[in-house]
């Protein structure tokens, strides 16, 4: 499951929210399989990526301080590669480049004392959060025998389940069959993901044989188990700045803030289901939104290493709220645009011009709390008009409604907004930001498919449909396109025309009578 900031309002956007709608889209029943071919499309379609999968980085060549190229190998086609670069960015989660290169990282948990957090143990140690094996299972109108291999683990009472709920209802996706935490989550996965198995077949066979499950779950199949185990911490790089629990609890005010969290301090305990009178996890109080540095996401001894996800400049602590999957998306998705500043700037990481930064992630529709997406010239020059309502909203760069407060233009099909100016301006690049519901509760995939599951599907606030047009210094107009079909939240167009004024129309929505319009900017 993708997981991310609690509260109104607060879902992430860009990136991530592409890959749900389009997950909503292709995949309506929830369905693992689907989802992956969902992220595999992405990369599939974007020209600048050249995938190398079932790739693993074994070496990296050193100038100084500085990486020169990292080696990897493909098992399945038996191929060494040698990647040169100006920049690298570590998103692996273990920090794999660590070993090779000779960057500062962290490992286990801190001592309260060291950053004076509450919820830290009182002695350092190398303890982790553990690693899960997930389960897929489907409700059907007929019985299914379940036959266990023989390694599986057998359960017969409900003592390992004291304060593990394993029955099949709402939102359960066997999280907490969880190991790893107090031994070595880089080395020992193996042996984890073995006992892991152990314990999910165990637990399949424990709902589906026993006397006191048998009749309760005998229409259900068992459809997908994870063997990849999924981690939650293990190596986490320096930065310039480490992110503790004070700074979660304070809302991370930070001048280069460049992401937000707002998942609880979610700590999970290392020893996982091997300690079954114990809590798998406190949830501690994090407020949400909570901002995150960009001295968080560069190294602090390598020039030219960035890295965003799970391992991050953070404490143990802190890593306990910042993990969660849409958080690290939008982590990744500033250090994309991070590398590319650094690429036209001729500069190291930490020189990247945070300011601009900041405002090219709020150009692609990434919330940054606390700060607005400044409209370009050409968009604050013209003569706004919009058919019905107010439209100033259009240019004043919130791009979504929070509890208190919403900026948005109110349009119903048929509805238009109207830029003009004064002589015929040149227009290169076209903005729209729809709203796409940000307080949807839809997981990506679905753990139990009841049979009365409804399936997904896109959100009624969604603009399906709608039209462009522009117009000449004779007043006449021209199209410029009928936009069909559409089911992204951000609109980002190339334009190379001189107009006199542009005029966007919206045509259809997924179903809401009347919609937001959160932005539309030109320059």
């Amino acid at each position: 499951w993708i997981c991310g900031a609690h509260g109104e309002g607060n879902r992430e956007t860009v990136i991530v929210e592409e890959i749900l709608l389009e997950n909503l889209y292709r995949n309506p029943e929830g369905n693992y399989s689907i989802w992956d071919s969902v992220l595999y499309s992405l990369v599939r379609r974007e020209p600048n990526i050249t995938a190398l999968l079932n790739t693993a980085c074994t070496g990296a060549e050193m100038d100084g301080d500085s990486i020169r190229a990292v080696k990897a190998y493909q098992s399945v086609s038996q191929t060494w590669y040698r990647v040169e670069s100006r920049f690298f960015a570590d998103c692996s989660g273990d920090s794999v480049l660590a070993a090779y290169t000779g960057a500062e990282t962290r490992y286990g948990r801190e001592c309260r004392e060291e950053f004076q957090e509450s919820i830290a143990p009182e002695t350092a140690d190398r303890k982790t959060m553990g690693m899960s094996c997930l389960l897929q299972a489907r409700e059907t109108r007929e019985p299914h025998d379940f036959i266990p291999p023989e390694w599986a683990n057998r359960y017969r009472d409900d003592l390992p389940f004291k304060l593990r709920n394993p029955d099949l209802k709402g939102l359960q996706n066997f999280w907490w069959i969880e190991l790893g935490g107090d031994g070595d989550a880089l080395h020992d996965v193996d042996l984890c993901r073995d006992e892991l198995l152990k314990i999910a077949f165990g637990v399949w066979d424990y709902l589906k044989n026993t006397p006191q499950n048998r009749e309760k779950y005998r229409n259900w199949e068992l459809e997908w188990v994870g063997f990849l185990p999924g981690k939650r911490e293990s190596l986490r790089y320096v930065g310039d700045h480490i992110v503790t629990q004070n700074d979660v609890a304070a809302g991370g005010k930070f001048e280069d803030l460049i992401a937000y969290g707002g998942w609880t301090m979610d700590d999970h305990y290392p020893a996982g289901f091997r300690a079954p009178d114990v809590k798998p996890t406190i949830f501690h109080p994090a407020p949400s939104p909570f901002g995150l540095p960009y001295r968080a996401v560069y190294s602090r001894n390598i020039r030219n290493l960035f890295f965003a996800g799970r391992n991050i400049s953070v404490t143990h602590s802190a890593l306990s709220a910042t993990r969660v999957m849409a958080t690290c998306a939008l982590l990744g998705e500033a250090v994309g645009i991070a590398a590319a500043l650094a690429l036209e700037n001729n500069c190291t990481p930490r020189e990247v011009p945070v300011q601009e930064l900041q405002k090219r992630l709020m150009y692609r529709d990434c919330y940054l709390p606390g700060f607005r997406y400044p409209a370009p010239d050409l968009t604050r020059e013209a003569v706004l008009t919009v058919s019905r309502g107010e439209g100033e909203g259009l240019r004043l760069g919130l791009n979504r409604a929070l509890p208190d407060h919403c900026e948005a233009w109110l349009a119903s099909a048929g509805d238009s907004a109207e830029y003009r100016w004064d002589s015929l301006r040149k227009v290169q690049d076209c903005r729209l930001v729809f709203d796409s519901d940000l307080n949807r509760k839809e997981k990506n995939i679905i753990a139990l498919r009841f049979l009365d599951t409804p399936r997904y599907k896109l959100p009624e606030t969604l603009v399906k449909s709608f039209r462009m047009d522009w117009q000449d210094a004779a007043g006449m107009w021209h199209e410029l396109g009928i936009f069909e079909n559409h089911y992204r939240r951000e609109v980002l167009m190339k334009l190379d025309i001189e107009c006199q004024a542009l005029r966007f129309t919206l045509l259809e929505t997924y179903g809401a009578e009347q919609v937001k319009i959160f932005a539309w900017t030109v320059a």
